[in-house]
C-alpha cells in the first residue's frame, strides 16, 4: 500500500502540540511526513524542517510559500495539518482548501462564527475534507463509549456531566507570566478563554458520545483572578436535540486537577464514566447491577473500539495514540474518495468542520450567556437554525 503524504504548518521546534501530531500521523504507516512550514521565523522554521528528515525543497519559510510550492507539484501532499496560534486558523485552511487539500485544523477552528461556516461552505463547495483536531475523541473507548449509546445499551440519554478543569493557571502571582496573560486578553483570545480553550473539548465530547447537538444553553463564568478580563472557571447547563440535558464545568483555577477532562452519560437503563487520565478504563453500571469496568483491549468490545486499540490490554495508551486514530480516520477518508468507495462505518467518525463551526457558537453562547447572569440562548450556530 502506498503511503499518503502528509505537511504540516506550524508545531515547530519547542511546540507542544507539534510533536503530537508527527507521533499521530505517523504511527501506522499511513503518512510520510513531506512538507512542513514549521515556524514563523522563516530560516528556524527551514532549518526544522530539514532536521527533522524533509527536503530542503519542501522546507518552507511560511505557509503561502508552502502552499504555493506544494500546488505546483504533481506530488502535492495529501493532507495539511494547521497547528499555528488560534487567530490564524481560518485563513490558512480557507486558503489550502480552495487551492485544493484536505485540511486538519487544530481547534478552535476559527474566531467567529461567520468564519466557521464559510468554512463549512468552502469544504462542501470544494468537495475536500475539513476536520478538526478533537483529538480526544480518538481514544478507543470513548468510541465505544459511542457505540454502547447508539446501540442503546444504556437507554435513552437523560444527563450528561462533562468537566474539564485543571489549576494551572491558579497563581495569581503568576498572572502576567505572557505564556497565561494573553489567554485571558480579548485582543488575542477573542471572547472567551477557559471555555474556548478547555471546554469546548469537553461539550464536543458530549455530543460525539451522544449523538446529540447542543441547542441552548445557560452559563455562569467568573474571572476568579480579578486581573482578568476573560473567565478562568465556567459552569455551563445545556440541551440537547435529543432531549437530554447537559452539565458542563470548565476551570483554570482548580488547585489539584491536573487535566480533568471526564465524561459521565446517564440513560435510562445505565450510566458510563469515562476519564483521560484513566484512559483504558470505562465504567458501566446497568440498572440494578453491579458495577462493571470495561478493560481498553479486551474481547468482545465494538468494531469501534477494535479498531482504534493498537497494544494488548493492560498496557496504557495515551494522546498521541488518540490522535493517530483521527490520522487512521482521515487516511480511510482520503483512500475512499480517490477510490470511489464507501468508507469502513467504524472509521467515520474524524471531527468535521461542522464540528468546528458549533464549537465556535457555543463559545459566543457562553461568552453572551454569561455576561447576561445566565440568560438561556440559542447555541447553534445561524446555518444550522
Amino acid at each position: 500500500m502506498t503511503k499518503l503524504t502528509w505537511g504540516m504548518i506550524g508545531g515547530g521546534e519547542g511546540s507542544q502540540i507539534g510533536p503530537a501530531h508527527r507521533l499521530g500521523a505517523g504511527l501506522d504507516g499511513e503518512f510520510s511526513f513531506v512538507a512542513g512550514a514549521l515556524d514563523h521565523r522563516p530560516d528556524a522554521g527551514r532549518a526544522y524542517g530539514q532536521a527533522l528528515g524533509l527536503d530542503a525543497d519542501r522546507s518552507y519559510g511560511d505557509w503561502r510559500e508552502m502552499l504555493e510550492g506544494e500546488r505546483a507539484r504533481a506530488d502535492r501532499v495529501d493532507l495539511v495539518t494547521v497547528a499555528t496560534p488560534n487567530a490564524t486558523h481560518f485563513e490558512i485552511t480557507k486558503a489550502f482548501l480552495e487551492g485544493g487539500f484536505h485540511v486538519l485544523c487544530e481547534k478552535p477552528m476559527t474566531m467567529t462564527v461567520a468564519e466557521g461556516e464559510e468554512i463549512v461552505s468552502i469544504a462542501k463547495e470544494t468537495g475536500k475534507i475539513s476536520a478538526v483536531n478533537y483529538g480526544y475523541s480518538g481514544y478507543s473507548l470513548v468510541r465505544h463509549m459511542k457505540a454502547m449509546v447508539a446501540r442503546g445499551e444504556i437507554g435513552k440519554i437523560r444527563v450528561v456531566v462533562a468537566e474539564f478543569a485543571h489549576g494551572h493557571h491558579a497563581d495569581a502571582a503568576d498572572a502576567d507570566n505572557p505564556r497565561v496573560r494573553w489567554r485571558y486578553d480579548p485582543a488575542q483570545a477573542g471572547v472567551s478563554a477557559q471555555f474556548a480553550d478547555c471546554g469546548i473539548h469537553a461539550m464536543h465530547m458530549a455530543s460525539f458520545v451522544t449523538g446529540q447537538e447542543v441547542e441552548r444553553l445557560s452559563a455562569d463564568t467568573i474571572s476568579a483572578i480579578g486581573s482578568r478580563v476573560l473567565e478562568d472557571d465556567a459552569m455551563v447547563n445545556f440541551r440537547m436535540s435529543g432531549g437530554a440535558t447537559g452539565r458542563l464545568w470548565t476551570s483554570s483555577v482548580a488547585i489539584g486537577r491536573q487535566h480533568g477532562l471526564t465524561l459521565q452519560v446517564f440513560g435510562e437503563t445505565g450510566g458510563l464514566r469515562w476519564a483521560q487520565e484513566q484512559p483504558n478504563q470505562l465504567y458501566y453500571m446497568p440498572l440494578g447491577q453491579r458495577l462493571q469496568v470495561i478493560e481498553r483491549g479486551e474481547a468482545g468490545l465494538s468494531p469501534e473500539a477494535d479498531r482504534a486499540s493498537r497494544v494488548t490490554i493492560g498496557h496504557s495508551e495515551g494522546m498521541p495514540l488518540a490522535f493517530a486514530n483521527i490520522y487512521k480516520d482521515l487516511a480511510e477518508a482520503i483512500r475512499a474518495r480517490k477510490e470511489g468507495r464507501t468508507m469502513d462505518p467504524a472509521a467515520n467518525l474524524y471531527p468535521r468542520a461542522e464540528d468546528g463551526l458549533r464549537s465556535m457558537a457555543a463559545v459566543f453562547a457562553v461568552a453572551e450567556s454569561g455576561k447576561a447572569e445566565g440568560k438561556w440562548v440559542d447555541a447553534r450556530p445561524p446555518m444550522f437554525r
